[in-house]
Order: structure tokens, then sequence, then C-alpha cells
């Protein structure tokens, strides 16, 4: 199964958390599988994403496009966000 990693920075995290929230739907129609949210212990405005995703090409297309845009932007992402697309392999036990 794909992963996708987002790592971006917030003006404010409420504001950004609702929002992200808000957005499920969309998400879960365009292939996600659901995920984690990190924060920076050092930097809390800095969030991280691991999503997980039904298909490769859904994510990429998701990723790119113009309405994820928009919604970032409107819920105060700063910057570019950087993403990078996984694939799982392996799993360790400690």
């Amino acid at each position: 199964m794909p992963y996708v990693l987002i790592r971006h920075k917030v003006a404010d995290y409420p504001k950004w958390r609702r929002a992200f929230d808000a957005h499920a739907k969309v998400r879960r129609s365009g292939g996600s599988k659901g995920g984690r949210l990190f924060r920076s212990a050092a930097r809390p405005k800095d969030v991280f994403i691991l999503f997980r995703w039904s298909d490769l090409r859904q994510a990429k297309k998701f990723t790119k496009s113009a309405a994820l845009r928009k919604a970032m932007k409107a819920a105060g992402v700063r910057g570019k966000a950087d993403v990078f697309f996984l694939q799982e392999s392996a799993r360790t036990t400690n």
C-alpha cells in the first residue's frame, strides 16, 4: 500500500486542524485510507501527515490538485508543502 508523507508549516494550528478535519470526506473520495498527524516537538507549527492511500496514481493526482492547494491556503498553510510518495519496505519490531 502506498503512503504519502506531507510536511508543511501552518500559521495557526487550531485553525488548520479544523480545516483539515473538515476536508476528510474529500480525501476519502480521492482514495485516502486515513493516516496519522504529527507536530514537531521543537516547532509546533511544523506539521507532518502520513497518509495511507489506495493507489499511488490517485495519491499523486490528489496532491497535485488545485482544490487541495486552495484548501491548504485557506487553512493557513505557509509556503510550499514537502510531499513524499512512499512504499513500505519492511516493518520492524523495535
